[in-house]
């Protein structure tokens, strides 16, 4: 249940970081609201990071949180912000979603 509760909190990693990219694209109110879903999504997911290292070693946690975070953010970037997806930036994305699996495949 702990890497279930690990995976929900890196996809809030990705939510509170496309937040304020699109916080960057607005003005005014919106702009606002963007603010507020990063704050929603950045508590979330630090309270459910919280709740798994309560079971997993903190260095793997934290570890597999930031490539969680790292790999569906710059998805993102290439889906929703139109961010290069050239041959070597997918290339490392794809070493590091390894590296986030190896490190699963090691841990207990």
């Amino acid at each position: 249940m702990s890497w279930i509760i690990l995976i929900i909190a890196g996809l809030f990693e990705v939510a509170f970081a496309s937040c304020l990219g699109k916080a960057k694209e607005t003005t005014g109110s919106e702009m606002y609201w963007w603010y507020g879903g990063f704050l929603v999504s950045l508590t979330i997911s630090m309270v459910l990071l919280m709740k798994a290292v309560q079971a997993l070693p903190i260095g793997t946690a934290y570890a597999v949180w930031t490539g969680i975070g790292a790999v569906g953010t710059a998805i993102i970037g290439i889906l929703v912000f139109k961010d290069p997806a050239n041959f070597w930036r997918i290339f490392f994305l794809v070493t590091l979603i390894g590296s986030i699996i190896g490190l699963k495949a090691v841990s207990h």
